[in-house]
């Protein structure tokens, strides 16, 4: 099994809301592994790049939220040698991977982490995405990790199922806003192809309904699409979870296998 969350703004952590505690009770029944990798949207490169700090620091990659945020700590270790591990499975089958023991948790890591894995006791290694490569380059970057996934691994996605942060600001949503038409019908879209196992549609995900809209640059939804190939050929998607926030963002949530 491998999984895609919707991490939302920094500050869902702070907040009731269905998404948070869906995340929070789900963790509860997610088992040990011997290690987590997330495919973080808030971590960009041209080529895969997987964090490899034995003790990773934390990253406040936002502005404007409640301060108290600038004083949580993740204390899950990070693996050099999880991080090895998968850079040489990403160059065995043709990646050029390079390894950072500087980059701590940011937080599309550390956000939903601490609601999945309170106890922060499994090491977590994060992999970036690349803007420059389109779906199909993130689904076989994914299929290069299912050994992992095989092997006591768990593979996250961190994104969002939907991510229009300048229909947000212009159109001044406020939390509770229902989820417009041309959202919703995005969301479907999504879950409808990963339900049924087409691969190919979703990879080819810009013909969409309203994909644009909802995704004016891909990086939130590219974490999909290696969460999706490290699940193996023939898999399908359970859509675990659907709520929306801020009507633009819906915070759906998928586990493939």
């Amino acid at each position: 099994m491998t999984l895609f969350v919707s991490h939302g703004a920094p500050n869902l952590i702070l907040h009731n809301s269905e998404a948070r505690d869906f995340l929070a009770s789900y963790g509860r029944d997610l088992g040990h592994y011997r290690g987590i990798i997330v495919v973080t949207a808030h971590f960009e490169a041209r080529e895969p790049v997987l964090t490899s700090a034995v003790h990773p620091p934390m990253i406040y990659d936002f502005g404007g939220f409640e301060p108290e945020l600038r004083t949580i700590v993740y204390p899950a270790p990070g693996s050099p040698a999880l991080a090895q591990e998968a850079a040489l499975a990403l160059q065995a089958a043709g990646f050029t991977p390079s390894l950072d023991d500087r980059r701590g948790y940011d937080h599309g890591t550390w956000v939903p982490m601490a609601l999945l894995r309170p106890e922060a006791d499994i090491p977590v290694v994060q992999l970036s995405v690349s803007p420059n490569h389109d779906a199909a380059w993130h689904y076989k970057l994914g299929e290069a990790l299912k050994p992992l996934a095989d092997k006591g691994v768990l593979i996250i996605g961190s994104g969002a199922a939907t991510h229009n942060l300048h229909e947000f600001f212009r159109g001044g949503y406020q939390f509770d806003t229902p989820a417009p038409d041309w959202v919703r019908a995005f969301g479907d879209w999504l879950d409808e192809k990963a339900t049924s196992g087409d691969v190919p549609a979703l990879l080819d995900w810009q013909h969409g309904p309203f994909a644009r809209e909802n995704h004016p640059t891909p990086e939130h939804l590219l974490p999909f699409f290696v969460a999706l190939g490290a699940a193996g050929k023939g898999a399908r998607g359970e859509r675990i979870h659907s709520s929306q926030q801020y009507g633009v963002l819906m915070m759906d949530a998928y586990a493939f296998s």
